[in-house]
């Protein structure tokens, strides 16, 4: 595909994307920019949800690690969904009962200012770093098939790619997102299902997938290594609970519900359809590498180096190996999933930074406060991606993530204590436990594998870091004072 091609593409894209911002979020207040007026429609934001948590990475690494280890990841998806039930029946209720902007709130009136600080920085650091790496993905994308062709420097790439993201969240917030994101939902399963669709008229032979190397789902035989099913699947429960119900970024968008019973039918059905969604990158992947051994087609890049496997869908896809309307659908679902993720994200740090950091809810130039956030927020992920750039190479993307990750679980651990004890704690002392969590799980996460006979952590280090979260709480508890909340 030449890069005009790609850029008209993409126009066309924005510009019904913008339409559809334009007229959701051409009345939003400040509470249709929080909370969506606690009015939207539960099946919408069900949909709309699936798109914000399919980002532009999830598009191009879940096909291309079918190669490597199977449909593994489906076990972390089934831990998903009950963690979605979870969210559904513990928080939710309790986020409506104290009617809440921002899920950081409940830390100030369950324990006091600084764990309520302490989260808010948390999510901050962890959401606009995760953000800023998944829009970084996405800007080598369009450096790599439009800007870099057409001679134009990184940095505009990046300049512009925020821009977007801005202009599509900047008037409406979560209202306008709601809609948006339906259309990106709904372009990024039209488009996979489509890809998969064409991809089979190619002629792949796909006799036998079922019992292939790269469709096994279930992985019981190695307690030691990532895939082993009680690893993936715990480890996918507590990270929903926690990237999900401890998030503002998703909660932000299920809160915007009329009621707890629309919120809890949201989180159910959103669950279910990210099963189904999910497989549908799993079996494409297959697809992908079943149609390069069929054909002889070599997944090198151009200096001959083996591609990763997050490059196998975009080298086949825009690469004349099939029709052009594979390498188009590609780019809308790509631009979908990665959009959506980021104008989520730039909404949810543009709320938490006003309510919880600022403490301007109630600040009578509240409409002022939020504009000069929201564009200050834009900025600085501008800056975020670039300096990734400088910095690129594959240990520093995921060391970013890595520590993105750890932020979560001091919040899962937090949230544990105050909902499942009535008891206090010292207030003042909370910032040291969320820094001290984190560093003692990293020090016994890159040890495991001496001190643990071979065991090496995966996502369940986000369990242990609760964990450490949750003890160093009961080491500060107060006498035995009782709260309202929790």
């Amino acid at each position: 595909m030449n890069p005009l091609t790609i850029l008209i593409v993409i126009a066309c894209y924005f510009a019904l994307l913008f339409l559809i911002s334009y007229l959701a979020g051409r009345k939003a207040d400040n509470a249709g920019f929080f909370s969506g007026n606690r009015s939207s429609n539960w099946l919408l934001v069900a949909m709309s949800t699936i798109g914000a948590a399919i980002s532009g990475v999830t598009f191009v690494s879940v096909p291309g690690m079918v190669a490597t280890s199977g449909w593994a990841y489906m076990q972390m998806v089934l831990g998903f969904t009950v963690g979605q039930i979870i969210i559904a029946y513990v928080l939710i209720p309790l986020y409506y009962k104290l009617n809440l902007t921002s899920i950081y709130q409940y830390l100030q009136q369950r324990f006091g200012m600084n764990t309520y600080k302490s989260g808010a920085w948390l999510f901050f650091v962890s959401k606009m770093l995760g953000a800023s790496v998944r829009l970084f993905v996405v800007g080598e994308v369009l450096q790599l098939l439009v800007f870099g062709p057409l001679g134009i420097p990184f940095w505009v790439n990046a300049i512009f790619t925020v821009l977007i993201v801005y202009l599509c969240t900047f008037k409406g917030g979560v209202k306008s997102l709601i809609w948006t994101d339906l259309l990106k939902t709904c372009c990024l399963i039209l488009s996979v299902a489509l890809c998969i669709y064409f991809v089979l008229r190619a002629g792949v032979n796909i006799d036998g997938w079922t019992s292939s190397d790269m469709t096994r789902t279930f992985f019981f035989d190695n307690p030691k290594e990532g895939t082993y099913f009680w690893k993936q699947f715990l480890a996918g429960v507590f990270l929903v609970i926690a990237t999900t119900g401890l998030d503002q970024d998703l909660m932000q968008r299920t809160l915007s519900c009329k009621n707890p019973r629309e919120s809890q039918k949201n989180l159910i059905v959103g669950a279910l359809m990210q099963i189904v969604v999910i497989g549908l990158f799993l079996f494409l992947g297959f697809l992908l590498y079943s149609y390069a051994n069929q054909t002889g087609v070599a997944l090198v890049s151009a200096d001959g180096a083996p591609l990763k496997g997050d490059d196998v869908f975009p080298f086949l896809a825009t690469g004349n190996y099939f029709p052009v309307i594979v390498g188009i659908l590609f780019i809308i679902g790509f631009i979908a999933a990665a959009y959506s993720a980021a104008g989520s994200a730039l909404t949810a740090l543009t709320t938490s930074f006003t309510v919880d950091i600022l403490n301007k809810e109630k600040d009578a130039n509240l409409t002022k406060v939020r504009t000069i956030v929201h564009i200050g927020m834009a900025v600085l992920m501008a800056v975020c991606i670039y300096v990734i750039h400088i910095l690129n190479n594959d240990s520093v993307i995921q060391t970013v993530y890595k520590v993105a990750s750890y932020t979560y679980g001091p919040l899962l651990g937090m949230f544990c204590f105050g909902i499942f004890t009535k008891r206090q704690v010292r207030d003042r002392w909370i910032p040291l436990v969320v820094i001290l969590a984190p560093v003692i799980t990293w020090i016994i996460d890159v040890n495991s594998a001496v001190w643990f006979n071979g065991y090496v952590f995966s996502h369940e280090r986000l369990i242990l870091n609760a964990l450490l979260t949750f003890m160093g709480m009961v080491c500060l508890l107060k006498g035995s004072v009782k709260t309202k909340q929790g």
